[in-house]
């Protein structure tokens, strides 16, 4: 393939990317926010699917963020693009923050005392181990198990997803006001400089004109 890797990155290098990526999170944020704003779309539109793709990252559905931000941006008629760009707004060094609130918030409206963030990340890696053993067991004899799955909506997956709600309408209404602003004065200021480049034009050939007809022989 023309765009594959001659060195394979190993799982250290992802993982480590992950929290840093190469020539560092200015640069990756740099490029986000650049590829936004020259999105050919409305403002309006950009807009909205940023705010989908914000919306969706305070949701527990990890690993499905990118389906549910396209399904949400269309629903919103937002740019999906944008939405698919706005899901790195949670990433690992954002991640325990969104989880933090979402679960705090959500213990304290369920009327219950919110467990450590890390038995969180704990149950979520449990409950995926055990829903492939599940899912591979459709073709063995191995017994299916679902302990533990369970445990987890309870204690994990509800809470996450009833108080991430609240914060996420919260974020994403913010973020839809900040990129409906910079994205209308990006897009003003894109106009502006190309019909000042083309009436710079207009006027460079409007004055080499009568120079060549000085030069033509009179009748």
């Amino acid at each position: 393939m023309v765009f594959k890797r001659r060195t394979p990155r190993t799982w250290l290098q992802v993982i480590a990317e992950g929290f840093w990526p190469r020539g560092g999170w200015n640069r990756a944020v740099y490029y986000v926010v650049h590829r936004l704003r020259r999105l050919p779309d409305p403002p309006h539109r950009i807009a909205r699917g940023i705010a989908a793709g914000v919306f969706v990252c305070f949701t527990p559905f990890f690993g499905f963020h990118f389906f549910l931000a396209t399904l949400l941006a269309v629903i919103m008629q937002g740019n999906i693009f944008a939405a698919l760009m706005a899901t790195f707004v949670g990433n690992p060094l954002t991640f325990p923050f969104i989880a933090a609130i979402s679960l705090e918030l959500g213990e304290f409206l369920m009327g219950r005392h919110a467990i450590p963030i890390h038995r969180v990340f704990g149950a979520f890696t449990q409950a995926s181990q055990e829903l492939w053993h599940n899912l591979v067991s459709i073709f063995t004899h191995d017994p299916t198990h679902w302990d533990r799955l369970a445990r987890f909506w309870q204690e994990a997956f509800l809470p996450y997803m009833v108080g991430g709600i609240l914060p996420g309408i919260v974020a994403s209404v913010i973020a839809y006001m900040l990129a409906l602003t910079a994205v209308k004065a990006y897009q003003a200021r894109r106009v502006k400089k190309l019909r000042d480049r083309f009436e710079k034009r207009r006027a460079a050939l409007s004055q080499a004109k009568p120079g060549k007809s000085d030069g033509a022989p009179a009748e």
